[in-house]
């Protein structure tokens, strides 16, 4: 093994080149190694209180460590070793003991010096947290899907525009240059007028561990809360943390936890962040054995009023080539684009056009974070905004009633609602347990 001293500004290059390459990881590099988050007085960053700081949630929570504009103050948890965890990793960051841990959000809100919060708990909490949290007059960043279902993605909708509220969805796609390239040239018209959009998503489940065994609930966590608006049903360690989104009371599947990526990068090269489809027919295929209930493999066929047609597939090769990402097919060719700095099209050499000054220009993102904390300062609008990812979370909440009731819908936008089907229509949204509400 090489023991060849490396200066720091060679360690800053090598570490910031790997974080580059790792676009979907979480990274962290404490505060006196960068020397970052000491530029700024305390009195003039943002401060953040973290809600949920499991996975993504610590993802998100490493990001905003690393954004010399911010300090994270408090993090909140009802998981025991997560609280602890995070609790650790930000103490250790700024090199004191200063980071609040809270149990119930509530308390966190509460908090008037906390300006922004970040919200990284299973889908079928959502709608509950951001509400409380624009009450508070706390911004938002929330992740995607926005919602678990379509009335409470209104509800944080609504929620965001009474009480001024800032929101960035984590759809950091946006954020990254061969994506807004991709949507740029569409708009532009370099494959023409389009008249089909593929969205490929990944099928199946990632099992993340665990098991369908019904047992009590580890000590640390408290369970009852976890479940929270859901359903009551039996500790099993797969119902919860990561493979919750294998459970239509929790999440949606591959389906709703990705619909917010390539589905929300389709509406966004199509200049529909503010439209919804108006037919949509989903079917997919769902496990007969074991905990998990979401699709499988799924394929959902929709219709705009402007006749465009929008394709969402997991499993299937005939979509997107059987790759993820999203392919938008015009009259004069067509163009993909997915992760991993993929970009390709029909016609090669459009891939190396420049924007024309009098084209359309989309927002060149400083990163999405830092995005996120730009329009807190100034209050103009994020990147991925709440309107926008309630669009593109509602494509995927309507192929997912469409596929559970067997039969096409017919939906209106504007007033979002689904046209003479009551079964379809109750689906629009779910029960809370009591004594949960919005």
């Amino acid at each position: 093994m090489s023991h060849k001293k490396t200066n720091r500004r060679e360690f800053i290059k090598k570490t910031t080149g790997a974080i580059a390459g790792l676009t979907a990881l979480p990274y962290f590099v404490p505060a006196k190694i960068l020397g970052r988050n000491n530029n700024i007085p305390p009195s003039d960053k943002i401060r953040i209180g973290c809600i949920g700081v499991g996975w993504q949630g610590t993802s998100n929570m490493k990001t905003f460590l690393n954004e010399s504009g911010a300090i994270v103050v408090a993090v909140c948890d009802i998981d025991k070793n997560h609280l602890q965890d995070a609790k650790n990793m930000v103490d250790t960051y700024y090199g004191n003991n200063d980071c609040k841990t809270y149990h119930d959000y509530n308390e966190l809100l509460e908090r008037k010096d906390i300006d922004a919060v970040s919200i990284g708990l299973p889908d079928h909490w959502h709608g509950i947290v951001s509400v409380a949290a624009a009450k508070a007059g706390k911004d938002i960043y929330g992740e995607k899907p926005l919602s678990h279902n379509l009335m409470e993605g209104r509800a944080i909708c609504n929620a965001v525009k009474r009480y001024g509220r800032i929101w960035q969805t984590g759809s950091w796609q946006r954020s990254r240059n061969n994506f807004r390239y991709a949507c740029e040239l569409v708009l532009n018209g370099r494959i023409g007028k389009v008249h089909t959009v593929e969205v490929g998503l990944p099928s199946g489940f990632s099992d993340f561990g665990g098991n369908d065994k019904i047992t009590k609930p580890p000590q640390e966590l408290d369970y009852e809360t976890w479940l929270g608006p859901a359903p009551y049903a039996p500790y099993a360690s797969a119902r919860v943390h990561k493979n919750w989104r294998w459970h239509l009371d929790y999440g949606g599947g591959q389906l709703m936890d990705w619909i917010g990526h390539h589905g929300d990068i389709a509406h966004w090269g199509l200049g529909k962040d503010k439209d919804g489809p108006i037919e949509i027919f989903g079917y997919g295929e769902f496990p007969k054995t074991g905990l998990w209930n979401a699709a499988t493999k799924f394929r959902i066929d929709s219709k705009y009023k402007d006749g465009l047609k929008m394709i969402v597939a997991g499993g299937h090769k005939d979509v997107c080539n059987g790759t993820t990402g999203t392919k938008w097919i015009g009259e004069e060719g067509w163009i993909w684009v997915a992760r991993g700095d993929r970009l390709d099209s029909s016609n090669k050499s459009i891939l190396y056009d420049k924007i024309k000054p009098d084209e359309i220009h989309l927002l060149k993102s400083p990163g999405h974070v830092r995005n996120f904390l730009d329009c807190v300062r100034s209050r103009k609008e994020t990147l991925a905004p709440c309107e926008t990812a309630h669009r593109s979370a509602s494509i995927g909440h309507l192929g997912l009633i469409s596929m559970l009731i067997g039969r096409k819908i017919y939906f209106n936008p504007e007033t979002e609602e689904i046209k003479n089907d009551t079964v379809a229509s109750r689906l629009l949204g779910r029960p809370m347990r009591s004594p949960y509400h919005l």
